[in-house]
């Protein structure tokens, strides 16, 4: 499993240097002058040649390659053009969010999901299975920004003054507010990577409210987001749900399901001990993917819901024509997809014994 994993990662070092490559080359061919579109009526001719000057815009693109995967090697990821400060500063601000939004996405999208394909599967052709699927199709073809609008009128305005009552934007209520780790723990005059560690946690409402004791703000931060990480999930709930009732139709069907049925075990048995495991391998699969892409940003979420996350800023950044926004986000991004599938390659060895053995 060590060199499998080692194998993997030396992989992943030529799609990461290419994928580097492909996006600085794009954002530059795309149409469109950063200066005026950061400068606006400021941008003058002579203006915009030193700001072209300056971020090494007017040398060969291979040139400004190297340029930037220098500047990688040394842990830089640039500076904003637009908002001139340091990339790794706005992912710690904005990655906090749009990780606890993908996590709540993803265990309401898996918790419903997967239990409704395996009912669906088990109750083939059924007026549950029918209903099951009538759920998913809908769930698929609803847009998110529709979804998220209904949810947000549903909750916010039809149900307000009521228990169901969810607030349709932001990540806290005004006036609530928590308090960082740095404060908490007097870590004040931490400064560097590890001050940044410490910023990135505490930007994790939910987490770092519960491990200080705040349980008030975390709670809040959690309401807050119920309604995105239920528009944001549908989608993805209804792709697991699909996937996992085919995958255990096909088991089902294979020799080894009816020859433990014909030994009389129990039909719960037979489908959750037999065949659900490795009904799952695909679905795990689906999981993966969809976690990598729910990380990577959810633009039309985030703005619906007004949650400053990666896939907000990464969308401003392209309008913005803020090209080392662009390349530090995407790098994450790329880095984030890698990861999920290598820890998904790494559960099929535990799900399939077989798998160990390639």
């Amino acid at each position: 499993m060590t060199q499998f994993i080692l194998r993997r990662i030396l992989v992943t070092i030529p799609v990461l240097l290419g994928i580097i490559f492909i996006v600085l080359a794009l954002a530059r061919l795309v149409p469109g002058d950063p200066c005026r579109a950061v400068l606006g009526e400021r941008a003058t001719d002579a203006v915009c040649d030193d700001f072209i000057h300056r971020y090494g815009l007017d040398q060969p693109i291979p040139v400004q390659f190297v340029a930037y995967l220098q500047q990688l090697a040394s842990g830089d990821l640039g500076t904003s053009i637009k908002h001139s400060r340091p990339v790794t500063q706005l992912l710690v601000e904005r990655l906090p969010t749009t990780i606890e939004l993908t996590i709540l996405a993803m265990f309401f999208a898996v918790v419903v999901g997967v239990p409704l394909g395996l009912i669906s599967a088990y109750r083939h052709n059924s007026t549950t299975d029918v209903g099951t699927m009538i759920f998913a199709n809908l769930g698929v073809s609803t847009p998110v920004f529709v979804l998220g609008l209904l949810l947000a009128f549903l909750f916010a305005i039809i149900l307000k003054d009521t228990p169901f009552s969810l607030p349709p934007s932001g990540r806290l209520t005004s006036g609530v507010s928590v308090v960082p780790l740095a404060v908490v723990w007097g870590l004040e005059d931490w400064t560097g990577p590890p001050r940044q560690v410490l910023d990135f946690v505490s930007g994790l409402y939910i987490f770092s409210g519960i491990i200080t004791g705040q349980f008030g703000p975390a709670a809040d931060a959690f309401r807050h987001l119920i309604l995105p990480a239920i528009a944001l999930g549908t989608i993805p709930l209804a792709i697991i749900a699909r996937i996992t009732r085919s995958s255990l139709l096909e088991v089902l069907g294979l020799d080894y399901v009816r020859t433990a049925r014909a030994k009389g075990l129990g039909e719960r048995s037979v489908v959750l001990r037999h065949a659900a495991r490795n009904a799952l391998l695909p679905v795990v699969t689906i999981i993966g993917l969809q976690l990598g892409a729910l990380l990577s940003g959810a633009v039309l979420t985030e703005t619906v819901f007004n949650l400053a996350g990666v896939g907000r800023s990464l969308f401003e950044a392209i309008t913005g024509r803020d090209y080392v926004v662009i390349q530090g986000f995407t790098l994450l991004i790329a880095v984030i997809y890698v990861v999920v599938n290598l820890a998904v390659d790494i559960s099929y060895g535990f799900l399939d014994p077989r798998v160990r053995q390639r």
